[in-house]
């Protein structure tokens, strides 16, 4: 936060503070959606109705303002919030982020912030975003918004001043931070967390701090939407629906705002596990580094070097013995490009709409390219040229040492944030537009693409890292689909779905081009061949991971496959008998590809922020 919204903030703060909490009503909307078919009118009816009450002094809004986030639908919503005649106040949800064709960068440029704090009668409202943000899993509550809090906390000139915090994620074990925001609500006086996601009113409890979560605005199967009206008063929160322009409903629920001494609470509240790390000895912790940001990609390595990225743009080097940073380049967008590397250089993407080179030595700018949107592709370097798509329907093949460009695929459907594969002369990928792609590599011209057939273009082929054998192309959907593709005309040799279990977007391949590995949102992992005319599952490991979602890439090393998960646990697999070699809890956040570092260490991300170098002991 810039020095004078600080001193904006604090001088508002130090007003409040001089007169008690009074009295006063808000309106509290949330899970707007719009891109749903009814979603504008709900969203114009309610704000009507909000302007022609004068007893409402401001509103809150809790995220899911969109149902694709794209930027067509941000702006549209931008439009219809700039008619409020109060002041209001707005964070992002996961529709707003997950499957965001700007790398979640628009909401902040369209609406300026992805949080909010501000006072009101002796009360601080915070506000802060929630993702995934462009990886499937379980909510998270960004590093940057949790450092930001912090800032705000530790500025607060009265810290007994009542906190009202709100997000658009219940803050339980549906977030994987949630103890993060809630032990730091606890140090302050938090009465009340105010969030949606769940599109229907009801009262909760986190960590001991009152909480109700808000209905949708969307009319659903009634007449009209709704939203809540919010009272204040004698030292209790009222809430009362709201039907725009027919009636207000008798109040459903009335929360004491009260002072909560947490400090003498002996509750033990629920907390992640890391007990597991001391099962297994064969494998321990060399360095962590922990970043003020999330880190949305995986990481390259560079001779003594490891290339990692984050959400505030910066592209950084860390010392492979140390993990202390050595160089950091600044972009002006956030990162979700795993950067690669090649004869010294790293590309990497950025929403900043560019493609960097860099020296991956000194982390001096090369080269950079402009695309007509974000680029979340992740490049692939062959030969001294980076392939690399973005958010403009572009795939694009640049000259590694130039930046100059070869060749421009402009007929992508929708936007590509996978890594593409190169395989026998030809580039392979998907996009969020339904559809995969077979480009010829020296000239970039189609030579066929395929589609799954679905109008829903969450079932897209668009997050896994697609993988090749026998004259094959393989790759997983959320629709729970494995599709085998004929690598030369992109005819479907087999689609199918398991009997038991149910594939998503995690996948590799074995060394030997035997074996597809594909893991299940039931948490196991199996090998599938890659010759056989139909999913034939030749080999089974007996990892048993709880429900399972994250998207990341399975990877085989020096016969040892590596599977990561959307809890921060990376779990090392024997090849040839499945068995469970070693696991580590880095985090409890999404995990992004584990990097191989030589013949016995591996470099883990987390989306937290938290990078991590372990060394094992190499199965016998």
């Amino acid at each position: 936060m810039k020095i004078q919204r600080y001193v904006a903030f604090i001088a508002l703060v130090l007003v409040s503070t001089l007169c008690q909490a009074q009295s006063f009503q808000f309106a509290f909307v949330s899970d707007t959606h719009i891109g749903n078919p009814t979603a504008q009118e709900d969203l114009e009816r309610t704000i009507a109705d909000i302007n022609a009450n004068p007893s409402l002094e401001f509103v809150v809004i809790t995220g899911d303002i969109t149902e694709f986030g794209s930027d067509e639908e941000l702006k549209l919503a931008k439009q219809i919030f700039d008619t409020l005649k109060k002041p209001w106040y707005i964070v992002p949800g996961n529709h707003d982020t997950n499957w965001s064709e700007s790398g979640s960068n628009s909401f902040r440029v369209v609406f300026g912030a992805e949080t909010f704090a501000f006072t009101h009668k002796g009360y601080l409202f915070a506000g802060t975003g929630s993702g995934p943000n462009m990886r499937m899993g379980p909510g998270q509550i960004p590093r940057e918004h949790i450092v930001w809090l912090d800032s705000v906390f530790t500025h607060m000139p009265n810290p007994d001043m009542p906190v009202v915090f709100l997000n658009h994620y219940p803050q339980d074990s549906s977030l994987n931070n949630w103890y993060d925001v809630t032990d730091r609500l606890r140090t302050r006086n938090t009465q009340l967390i105010l969030h949606g996601h769940g599109h229907n009113n009801r009262e909760y409890r986190y960590d001991g701090i009152p909480a109700v979560m808000g209905r949708s605005n969307l009319r659903a199967k009634e007449e009209v939407g709704g939203y809540n009206i919010v009272t204040f008063s004698n030292g209790k929160a009222g809430f009362e629906i709201r039907k725009p322009g027919i009636e207000t409903l008798p109040k459903w629920i009335e929360v004491p705002l009260v002072k909560h001494d947490f400090a003498k609470d002996p509750t033990r509240h629920h907390r992640p596990s890391f007990a597991i790390n001391k099962l297994y000895p064969n494998v321990k912790l060399v360095w962590e580094y922990q970043d003020d940001s999330d880190v949305g990609a995986g990481t390259a390595a560079y001779k003594n070097l490891v290339i990692a990225t984050n959400t505030t743009g910066r592209i950084y080097a860390l010392d492979q013995k140390t993990g202390e940073r050595k160089w950091t380049y600044r972009t002006n967008g956030k990162i979700y490009s795993t950067p690669a590397v090649a004869n010294g250089y790293v590309v990497v993407g950025s929403s900043d709409n560019n493609i960097y080179c860099l020296s991956a030595k000194t982390g001096k700018l090369v080269w950079k390219f402009a695309a007509d949107r974000p680029v979340l592709g992740s490049p692939l370097i062959e030969k001294g040229i980076a392939y690399i798509g973005a958010s403009d329907g572009h795939f694009r093949a640049l000259d590694l040492k130039t930046g100059k460009l070869l060749w421009d695929f402009d007929q992508v459907n929708n936007f590509v944030v996978t890594q593409p594969l190169l395989y026998q002369g030809r580039v392979y990928f998907g996009s969020w537009g339904n559809e995969f792609y077979a480009l010829d590599a020296k000239t970039g011209q189609l030579a066929w693409k395929w589609s799954n057939g679905s109008s829903n273009r969450m079932f897209s082929p668009a997050s896994c890292y697609p993988v090749a054998a026998n004259g094959r192309i393989f790759i997983v959907a959320p629709d729970r689909f494995m599709t085998s593709l004929d690598a030369n005309t992109g005819e479907v040799i087999w689609r199918e779905q398991m009997k038991k279990g149910r594939v998503r977007e995690s996948m590799g391949i074995s060394n030997d081009g035997s074996l597809v590995y594909v893991k299940t949102m039931e948490g196991q992992v199996y090998g599938v061949s890659t010759s056989a005319n139909n999913l034939q599952v030749d080999w089974k490991s007996t990892l048993q991971l709880p429900y399972e979602l994250a998207p990341s890439a399975i990877i085989e090393h020096n016969n040892v496959v590596l599977v990561p998960s959307h809890s921060g646990l990376v779990s090392a697999l024997d090849r040839r008998k499945g068995e469970v070699l070693w696991k580590y809890k880095s985090s409890n956040s999404l995990m992004n590809p584990v990097m191989p570092l030589g013949k016995n260490r591996v470099v883990v991300s987390t989306m937290d922020g938290k990078i991590v170098c372990l060394e094992y002991k190499p199965a016998k």
